[in-house]
């Protein structure tokens, strides 16, 4: 492993690195089956306890750098943390200080470590924990026990806790690490986020698999940083959205840097543009570049492009169903599966299939059937030679830049504000993000709420992406004559909305 805190690790070392802090978890009574919670951007600490938390049999729950105080609290109560390891600070957020706000409100947290701290360096003092009893642990572990809980936005309110199996991620890994082809003299680039399946999995999972070097070139992602790990340390693969590869070309532009030595990589998240993928190919000579498609629920990818698929396969498909899953497209009606080349909900099985939501069986049930089938809630296609297409999204998700946003948590958090009648969430198209978050809004009677007003109000309570970029005030919403609100005339309200602001904009100028 190499990380951007100047930090080197052989595989023996960050072996003999995993086992000591193992153990030292082992000596603070951790036990199987414990939840231990992660706060932090990508270093070399979150991969060292990712990997000391699994040898104990320990479920390691995600929490997102981005996450405020309300979020912190409902995941680690939900989850019933113990413990809590966290970075003391990144960018603005206080995470000390935030936790000391959260912490007397989760019954069941025991105690919060940050790193670069004495408490931190006590985690790897394994005591009178030998290795022998380190050993013994292992062999207890079934590797159907539950290892990871990653929280995913909910659509009917509340994140819900995916929880994965080290059978599911460890295969998911090992088998995306096939199709890019690895071997122990890959150096794999990993700029997306480790509190993700795409930097814990399909990243550091992918590579220890196969004995390659997992490269960490900045705690959260920066075009130029990715660019010059990528040249420094001879990456042969690069990880990424649509939207991280768009920013990296721009920067390679502006700075000539030698990525001679790319190989391969993985676009996932969004819908790649066909330029972008010619320029990622010919520019960044990624000629091998494959694309994934997948949820959390399902560890995450479950299908995938191969390094010979031309380009019109990289850019209109997701590829094909990926090793030991099954795939298949079904009338969302009927559940019926439907004819070649008709669209339908995509549904997939298998080993990679999540264990449930934490806690959570009502909404595990709705999620994945009687049979086994995890239910996407995306819309696809599949042609003739096994080729899924992603073409909408059934469920009404968001995807900016990569993240999964779900209009009913913004909604639910708009509406505490005292003079918010409703809140109606939707998504709008956006040239750098894909989408962007816009919120219809209804005052109280003499209500002056500006948009910037109610913007402020979610900072630092809402991760920033989920703060909506556009805020209308109305006074009703089109409702259906059984009383639901038409989301689809709000999304052509905001298109007209668009187009009127830009005649505005055309004439100024003139």
């Amino acid at each position: 492993m190499v990380c951007h805190q100047r930090r080197r690790f052989t595989y023996d070392e960050f072996n003999a690195a995993v086992d000591l802090m193992a153990r030292g978890l082992m000596r603070r009574g951790i036990a199987v089956g414990d939840r231990v919670g992660i706060w932090s951007p990508n270093c070399a600490e979150w991969v060292l306890v990712q990997y000391a938390t699994a040898k104990v049999g320990v479920i390691l729950v995600n929490l997102n750098p981005a996450y405020r105080t309300s979020e912190v609290e409902y995941a680690l109560t939900q989850s019933q943390c113990r413990l809590l390891v966290a970075a003391p600070t990144f960018k603005t957020s206080d995470y000390r200080a935030m936790v000391a706000q959260v912490a007397p409100l989760v019954p069941t947290l025991e105690e919060s470590i940050f790193f670069e701290s004495p408490e931190f360096d006590g985690l790897s003092d394994p005591g009178a924990v030998t290795a022998a009893d380190l050993a013994a642990r292992g062999r207890r572990l079934d590797p159907f026990q539950p290892i990871n809980i990653q929280y995913t936005s909910g659509t009917t309110g509340f994140p819900k806790g995916a929880t994965l199996t080290h059978h599911n991620i460890l295969n998911n890994g090992f088998f995306v690490g096939e199709l890019c082809r690895y071997t122990e003299a890959d150096r794999v680039c990993i700029p997306v986020p480790f509190y993700h399946c795409f930097g814990m999995v399909m990243g550091n999972l992918a590579c220890t698999s196969h004995g390659a070097t997992m490269v960490i070139p900045g705690p959260a992602f920066e075009a130029q940083a990715v660019l010059t790990a990528i040249a420094a340390e001879r990456c042969t693969s690069l990880y990424g959205v649509p939207t991280m590869f768009i920013a990296e070309l721009e920067a390679l532009d502006a700075a000539a840097v030698d990525l001679g030595s790319l190989r391969t990589g993985i676009m996932a998240g969004a819908p790649c543009p066909v330029e972008t993928m010619k320029r990622v190919i010919s520019d960044m000579h990624m000629t091998e570049v494959t694309i994934c498609y997948g949820m959390t629920e399902t560890s995450p990818v479950s299908t995938q492009t191969t390094f010979d698929d031309d380009l019109e396969h990289r850019v209109r498909s997701v590829g094909r169903t990926h090793p030991h899953v099954e795939v298949k497209i079904v009338d969302p009606e009927t559940g019926e599966i439907v004819s070649r080349g008709v669209s339908g909900e995509v549904c997939t099985r298998g080993y990679s299939v999540m264990q449930g939501y934490w806690n959570d069986p009502q909404r595990t049930a709705e999620s994945i059937d009687a049979d086994g089938w995890m239910h996407t809630g995306d819309s696809g296609t599949m042609d003739a030679d096994g080729y899924v297409a992603i073409v909408g999204r059934i469920k009404d998700m968001i995807i900016r830049g990569g993240e999964n946003v779900y209009p009913r948590e913004i909604e639910e958090y708009l509406i505490t504000h005292p003079e918010v009648v409703d809140a109606q969430v939707i998504g709008v198209p956006d040239a750098r993000f894909g989408e962007t978050v816009m919120a219809w809004v209804i005052l109280r009677t003499g209500s002056r709420m500006t948009e910037e007003e109610l913007q402020q109000y979610c900072r630092g309570r809402i991760a920033h992406y989920k703060v909506p970029a556009r805020i209308a005030f109305v006074e009703e919403f089109p409702m259906t004559v059984t009383g639901k609100v038409q989301k689809f005339k709000l999304r052509e309200m905001a298109q007209e909305e668009g187009l009127r602001s830009q005649v505005t904009d055309d004439r100024d100028a003139g």
